[in-house]
């Protein structure tokens, strides 16, 4: 099976009432800085339900294509707000991550009439130019700049004490400053959960789509991006999860170095389940569609992230058991709607965990009805338990 790989490319496109009319130029936001205006991306549509089945239906799998423009309907206004995007690395076309946020966007543009501009940075070292080219442009001018992804701190950081006047919104990370809001996630609640139910599952037999475990030895896997103090949340939580069902299970752990490479991913995780492991979790971005190719070579299981990735890669439905869904599309409503509201949070950081359904353990549409009713019982549970305080959740590995 050949991977679908995400277009690359830096690019800009304004959606909206305006299209993309007034965005060239030194005065206009973004040109791509030596991009060719290519992109990749889909809008999704699915909802995602903690720990259920869900509905939701998919308009594809989210990879590679040009990103096709949308007119957002007109509230009358002759000056719409407008709102620019700086995507993390990963890429739109991940099914994860990058398109959540989107989603949010998206969101904002329907129902408040906002007009959406996009970048899509292909290495860290673009951040901090894209996020001045907003900061400077005048034709239009950029009300609100959301920054996606920890990775964006450190060039925040600068721009926003180069350009006090200017709001942004900034995921995943914090930086202090009266300009920037910041909405940060309590991955590692919801990553408990998932490592609980492969804990459970791994010591099972249990058969179901396209994949089986081996009680014998039971062994799980974990598959990072870029190793940082976020995404060892995410390991933290899900080790913790795994240990607290069995004890004895062996977790395989790999960080690969990048979020948008699959090749990367597939090695990682076929290493996994040739040793043993039953069940993969990623968090990583692009580099998890690897992860889903691996499992279905293998006949074995994984588990998505950030959105539900059984309907947004739906051709892995029959090896994606759960995801651990993070509403990044909420921070970045949210954000808007508070500056179109005049109640900007600037200075401020927000926190959203199971409490806040900021992070959910959503089962898969192909596989969630035959996971055996006993561990969605004990993964409530521990739902419940996480959000009255009654299970402390570890946030970085060494402490599991």
């Amino acid at each position: 099976m050949r991977f679908e790989d995400v277009d690359r490319r830096t690019f800009i496109k304004g959606v909206g009432v305006a299209g993309i009319a007034g965005l060239a130029g030194c005065s206009g936001g973004p040109t791509g800085d030596g991009g060719d205006g290519g992109g990749g991306g889909s809008e999704e549509t699915a909802t995602d339900t903690p720990m259920s089945s869900g509905d939701g239906d998919s308009d594809g799998e989210g990879d590679g294509g040009d990103m096709e423009e949308t007119e957002a309907e007109s509230d009358g206004s002759d000056d719409p707000t407008n709102i620019g995007m700086v995507y993390a690395t990963g890429g739109l076309g991940d099914g994860s991550f990058n398109d959540q946020a989107q989603q949010g966007a998206f969101q904002a543009r329907d129902e408040l009439g906002v007009q959406i501009s996009e970048t899509q940075p292909e290495e860290v070292a673009q951040f901090s130019t894209f996020q001045q080219q907003f900061a400077q442009s005048t034709d239009p001018t950029y009300e609100l700049v959301c920054c996606i992804g920890f990775l964006q701190t450190d060039a925040l950081a600068s721009t926003a004490e180069e350009y006090p006047d200017q709001r942004f919104m900034l995921v995943d990370s914090v930086v202090e400053a009266d300009n920037v809001a910041n909405y940060v996630f309590s991955e590692h609640e919801g990553s408990y959960l998932v490592g609980q139910m492969a804990g459970m599952l791994t010591t099972m037999d249990f058969s179901a789509g396209a994949g089986s475990t081996s009680p014998d030895s039971p062994t799980v896997g974990f598959v990072g991006g870029v190793e940082s103090d976020l995404i060892r949340k995410f390991q933290a939580g899900y080790e913790a999860g795994v240990l607290a069902a069995n004890e004895d299970a062996e977790i395989l752990t790999n960080y690969t170095g990048s979020f948008n490479d699959p090749a990367a991913g597939n090695t990682a995780a076929l290493a996994m389940y040739n040793s043993g492991a039953d069940i993969v979790y990623h968090a990583a971005g692009n580099t998890g569609t690897g992860v889903f190719q691996a499992a279905q070579e293998q006949g074995k299981y994984a588990i998505g992230v950030d959105r539900d990735q059984s309907v947004t890669k739906q051709s892995f439905a029959d090896v994606i058991l759960a995801s651990m869904v993070k509403r990044v599309d909420t921070a970045v409503y949210s954000s808007i709607q508070a500056l179109v509201d005049d109640e900007f949070p600037g200075g401020s950081t927000t926190a959203l965990g199971l409490a806040d359904d900021g992070v959910a353990a959503v089962y898969g549409q192909q596989l969630g009805d035959e996971i055996p009713q006993e561990v969605k019982d004990a993964v409530a549970s521990s739902r419940e338990s996480i959000i009255a305080g009654d299970i402390s959740v570890p946030t970085d590995p060494s402490n599991v």
